[in-house]
């Protein structure tokens, strides 16, 4: 049966807030969830940009959920950093973390002040990054002269069993190359048939492990007010590769969204007051063998969508 989760949006949302919003999510009914981990939001407008792994240590300890959450070790973060964040979680929640690994954005890699690299050096970087953390995850003494550089680092601190590194992709090339390191996949909502494409690709080259997707979502009673709700807070996020790995800050997202119309916006989020239609858009990501859905709903008040969705859109889906 597929597993709906909650989504946990840093750049839109306080911390404390969002504790108390993964907190409710588990007692309205959602089985899981799962974090972003940005430095920088998308658009001035969402605000926030709490550090994603002093949350997911609470949140963790606050509910009994299985967490995951997506990061991109090699600039911003040191691969053996991640391996130690990894096997510390691990170690103290057994079975109940897993980590999305992929290439990242300018928005967030560009604070050290390293330039940023062309795709095929990030997916290169990347690969290496995946090697150093399973060699670490596996008690392994790890140096590594490379794309990045190790000298001699071990975790002393490690789970019995490591958590599963899985492989974040947009695009079906992403996905196919996933399968050569990942235990598993994620990507986001988009059309049928490109979804369809990706898992193909994905599971015709090797790829083992759960299909994660994150659905972004945009209900509210009234179906102009949940418009209203996509437009002011994701209308930044609807760029196509390489525009969403390239631009550099929130402001820059701000300036190039200004005239983006609400149909792009509805292209890239299920916006709708109708909870049938979400039901049906759901029911497709699940048809198409999703393991996991992470429900985000793009507006800052989580409350009325958690409520709503455990009570009238979970049960649909789960009786179906």
């Amino acid at each position: 049966m597929t597993v709906f989760g909650f989504h946990a949006s840093h750049e839109q949302i306080h911390p404390a807030k969002l504790l108390e919003a993964v907190i409710h999510a588990e007692r309205a009914g959602f089985d899981a969830a799962m974090s972003s981990d940005h430095f920088s939001p998308w658009s001035a407008r969402q605000g926030q940009s709490g550090f994603a792994w002093s949350w997911l240590g609470a949140a963790l300890q606050a509910t009994n959920l299985p967490f995951g959450v997506v990061n991109a070790p090699g600039q911003r973060y040191h691969p053996a950093i991640i391996a130690q964040a990894i096997g510390t979680l691990g170690a103290m929640y057994p079975g109940r973390f897993w980590a999305a690994l992929g290439t990242g954005e300018a928005s967030n890699e560009h604070i050290t002040g390293d330039t940023w690299p062309r795709k095929d050096v990030r997916t290169a970087r990347l690969r290496e990054c995946v090697d150093v953390i399973r060699a670490l995850l596996a008690g392994e003494e790890v140096s590594h002269d490379g794309l990045v550089t190790v000298d001699r680092a071990r975790l002393w601190t490690r789970p019995e069993q490591p958590p599963a590194l899985i492989g974040a992709a947009v695009s079906v090339a992403t996905a196919r190359w996933c399968a050569e390191w990942a235990d598993g996949l994620i990507t986001v909502n988009a059309p049928t048939d490109h979804l369809r494409q990706m898992i193909d690709a994905y599971r015709d080259a090797g790829g083992r492990g759960p299909l994660h997707l994150q659905v972004h979502v945009s209900w509210a009673p009234d179906q102009a007010e949940a418009e209203a709700l996509a437009y002011d807070q994701w209308r930044s996020n609807v760029f196509a590769p390489p525009v969403c790995w390239d631009l550099d800050t929130a402001e820059h997202f701000d300036v190039a969204s200004a005239d983006v119309p609400m149909a792009k916006v509805s292209s890239a989020v299920n916006v709708s007051a109708d909870l049938g239609r979400h039901v049906g858009w759901l029911q497709e990501y699940v048809e198409l063998g999703f393991d996991q859905i992470a429900l985000h709903h793009v507006g800052q008040e989580q409350r009325a969508f958690i409520d709503t969705f455990g009570a009238e859109v979970l049960p649909k889906l789960r009786a179906a």
